[in-house]
């Protein structure tokens, strides 16, 4: 056997070795029918503006500039379970450009996303999500928080994390410049 003759059967080896982990792995995904998101959202604090995070209206100087009431939580959270159920983005579903969502509550935004996804076959296993904002202290209003969120996907309590974090001074959110949040989202295809 020559050396190309034999590169060329070790390619083929190697071919279908790598043809067969995938399929394992389809097969593993098919099973399971479990899916993950991540989603991520970013808004500046301005002066004249509520502060409403998790659908809580919390008492501070500045709120989150947005083209809806700016829930910079739940947007990430929308986009976590919208991103799991592969249907985009919160952007995609209520864009900015169209003046049916100007102001729009994103505890009902997130209800609608929720609603999408449970219309595509999937159910919301469990959430969790953190918020980076150097001020105001969320840890008062986290529970609230929780309760809102889960509420407004209609799942327990219990499958909704949030946690939230300072920037130790850095970055924009550490000079009270905005506010930032991510979520991560487990769902289940059910039909």
């Amino acid at each position: 056997m020559s050396d190309s003759e034999n590169a060329a059967g070790q390619l083929a080896s190697q071919q279908n070795a790598s043809q067969k982990n995938a399929s394992q792995q389809q097969n593993r995904q098919n099973t399971l029918g479990l899916k993950i998101g991540l989603g991520e959202d970013v808004h500046a604090l301005v002066e004249g503006r509520k502060l409403i995070v998790g659908g809580v209206e919390i008492p501070f100087e500045k709120g989150l500039l947005g083209h809806s009431d700016a829930d910079v939580l739940a947007h990430a959270v929308a986009d976590a379970i919208l991103g799991a159920a592969r249907l985009g983005d919160i952007g995609k579903l209520f864009p900015d450009t169209s003046e049916k969502w100007a102001g729009a509550d994103s505890m009902n935004l997130l209800s609608i996303a929720a609603a999408r996804v449970r219309e595509a076959g999937y159910e919301i296993l469990d959430i969790d999500s953190v918020l980076t904002a150097q001020r105001p202290k969320i840890s008062p209003y986290r529970d609230q928080m929780r309760q809102n969120l889960a509420h407004a996907m209609g799942i327990d309590v219990a499958c909704v994390g949030v946690k939230a974090t300072t920037s130790e001074h850095l970055g924009f959110e550490g000079r009270e410049e905005g506010m930032s949040a991510r979520a991560v989202a487990l769902l289940q295809k059910v039909h």
